[in-house]
């Protein structure tokens, strides 16, 4: 399933979609956050992680280092996070869409859906993983009709030419 997801062309129209799919919802969260006229400020979302962490059918907290991680390091760089999640937000949407490095930018998305879960929001977040993780099992053949497409004809004609050592080819009359 795996080779069909990296090698159909069926699998990159269906990722073509899921990815500019995904990607607008990143873009819009993203952008949602940086034109709000309040401005975006995940202090009190941190505090209310840290304060209500997500427990355990036995009332235990189940993620006790990434609360203690939230507390200690993230709540007191507040001011940096809240420029971190809107421009993250923003550029995996962008390399969604656009179908630049695409699978990095289902990796940023990934990465933001396990964050936010750790702290306790549902939401979307179960959905926007199951698909980055069809995007980024899919890996170059999602990013097919996109610019990685260019990009990698480009990259592997020139760029990666000066890594192809092929010691036959050197002068043999030494």
């Amino acid at each position: 399933m795996v080779k069909w997801f990296q090698q159909s062309t069926i699998a990159s129209v269906i990722l073509l979609v899921i990815r500019v799919y995904l990607g607008y919802g990143w873009l819009m969260s993203g952008i949602a956050k940086v034109t709000s006229p309040k401005g975006f400020n995940a202090g009190g979302f941190l505090h209310h992680a840290v304060q209500q962490p997500v427990m355990g059918t036995d009332g235990s907290v189940q993620y006790p280092l990434f609360t203690s991680f939230l507390e200690h390091v993230v709540i007191p760089m507040t001011p940096t996070i809240n420029v971190i999640i809107p421009a993250f937000e923003i550029i995996a949407g962008l390399l969604l869409i656009l179908g630049l490095f695409t699978p990095v930018g289902a990796l940023i998305g990934l990465v933001l859906n396990f964050l936010f879960l750790f702290a306790g929001t549902v939401s979307v977040n179960p959905l926007y993983i199951l698909i980055g993780f069809f995007i980024f099992v899919g890996g170059y053949n999602s990013g097919f009709f996109g610019v990685d497409r260019f990009l990698k004809s480009l990259l592997s004609k020139k760029f990666f030419s000066i890594f192809n050592y092929h010691p036959e080819a050197k002068d043999k009359s030494i």
